[in-house]
């Protein structure tokens, strides 16, 4: 529950050994913050990240096994957070993901439906799991990492870019059929990020960085406001993108 002053008490990030679910609950943790859950698949990264949180002022720091890529244990895991936050969520982030490659993966193989399996059908489970544990404590936000991949997904990354594009429509219906419950949804549109996954790649314009997008999201949430880019100009720079001919866009390079 927040307190009198509007602070977040308790935060669970869903992918929380990541660079940039690490960054987030680092940024989001104080001294009134009273507990940040991280949950993700490495229990040996998830101890790490734990100890760059309590470094950032957090109170208490647990960690949870959770996986994206299965669905039954999604409300379980939703469930056993609350327990651990003394039985209250304020901020649910989905932090979670997998780039995949693109060359390797249209060649053949199950790269591709992992990519779509994460991105894609673990936000949409794991979104509605935290939809309907916030809608019955009545309030709370969920923070859905999208990227600008998905705005308008190109030749060179369309596997990846496409399971965030349904991630990002995913996100903007459910914030729909949580309007008037006290639950909000704030999605986030970071460009290139320089983090582990990233790391070997080219970089493209305007590249940022987990404490960035940290930083951003931490804003957007203060502000109460439903879509964050980082950074910024990137929305700018998509208004032109969306206007470009399929036949130009078509061209542009990877």
């Amino acid at each position: 529950m927040k307190d009198a002053l509007g602070t977040v008490q308790s935060v669970l990030v869903l992918g929380g050994s990541s660079d940039i679910g690490t960054a987030i609950a680092a940024r989001l943790a104080g001294p009134r913050q009273a507990v940040v859950i991280l949950a993700g698949r490495d229990p040996d990264a998830l101890v790490t990240a734990a100890g760059t949180v309590r470094a950032a002022g957090a109170q208490r720091v647990e960690t949870l096994s959770f996986d994206a890529t299965d669905p039954a244990r999604h409300d379980r895991v939703l469930s056993e957070a609350a327990r651990l936050a003394g039985g209250d969520l304020d901020v649910v982030v989905l932090a979670f993901g997998v780039l995949g490659d693109q060359e390797i993966d249209e060649a053949g193989g199950d790269g591709a439906i992992r990519v779509a399996q994460v991105n894609y059908t673990g936000t949409v489970s794991a979104g509605l799991a935290a939809g309907r544990l916030l809608r019955a404590q009545g309030h709370g936000t969920i923070v859905v990492l999208s990227s600008v991949a998905g705005v308008r997904v190109r030749r060179a990354n369309f596997i990846y870019g496409s399971s965030k594009a349904g991630a990002d429509g995913f996100a903007h219906g459910l914030a729909d059929s949580l309007e008037g419950t006290g639950v909000d949804v704030l999605i986030v549109r970071p460009g290139f990020v320089r983090t582990k996954m990233t790391e070997g790649r080219p970089e493209a314009p305007f590249t940022t960085t987990a404490d960035a997008v940290a930083d951003g999201t931490a804003r957007a949430l203060a502000g109460g406001r439903p879509v964050v880019w980082v950074p910024p100009i990137l929305r700018v720079v998509f208004v032109v993108m969306r206007l470009l001919p399929r036949a130009v866009w078509r061209r542009l390079p990877g």
